[in-house]
């Protein structure tokens, strides 16, 4: 499945409370192509969060097949984990993550430092997603300073800094009023076809509905037919 960029099958994830089996996911088959903007929907509980914690190599499933971008995460090792979270994939979450101590600038960089890449061309890539972002004027400002659109924007630069093969975005308008929402989407459309990244986006939202060229609806933690 060299071809694909996400291949699945039977995926599932379960989670053990007290003595209760709580199912995350249960025996998803999916295939996703290189450079395809997918929007995942789905009710609270349906499974989404728990589907892109798997994607990014944040958690394990319990059971099933799970191969991204040519790396076997149902097997990989720690360390192999973190190299994969650090160089493959980019995440923008609903609620920012941005480091609150550190600028926008150093939010935007901290990826690239933290998987050992030298520190000035890392800059220049940073200052010109930020520039691309409009945020060359906030460059200073720390996160407690920017706006609910710029946090965001942010975010987009810091899942962007190591050239990511695949950007994985949850909830990522859940927090913005409807124009900032409408532009991160834009931003993240636009971040599919010009840079060709696979972009998945899970949103209650109906923002990205027309861009997607994939549309996978989650129930109960199952692809809804």
């Amino acid at each position: 499945m060299a071809q694909m960029i996400i291949h699945a099958r039977e995926l599932t994830r379960l989670y053990a409370v007290g003595d209760t089996t709580v199912v995350g996911i249960r025996a998803v088959d999916l295939d996703i192509a290189p450079g395809e903007l997918v929007v995942l929907k789905g009710e609270s509980g349906s499974g989404k969060s728990t589907l892109l914690s798997l994607l990014a190599g944040l958690d394990r499933p319990s059971h099933g097949v799970l191969t991204v971008a040519d790396q076997d995460l149902a097997v990989a090792t720690e360390h192999q984990l973190t190299a994969f979270r650090r160089e493959t994939v980019g995440m923008v979450f609903q609620s920012f993550n941005l480091m609150p101590t550190l600028n926008v600038l150093e939010n935007a960089l901290l990826p690239a430092l933290l998987a050992g890449k030298p520190l000035d061309p890392s800059r220049e890539k940073a200052m010109r997603h930020l520039q691309w972002l409009g945020l060359e004027k906030r460059i200073d400002h720390l996160p407690g300073q920017l706006s609910g659109g710029e946090m965001q924007r942010t975010a987009i630069a810091r899942a962007l800094i190591n050239e990511p093969a695949l950007i994985l975005a949850d909830e990522p308008t859940g927090n913005l009023d409807s124009a900032n929402g409408g532009a991160v989407i834009d931003l993240l459309v636009e971040l599919n076809r010009s840079l060709g990244c696979t972009v998945i986006i899970a949103t209650h939202s109906n923002l990205a509905d027309s861009a997607a060229s994939i549309s996978i609806r989650l129930q109960d933690g199952r692809i809804a037919i």
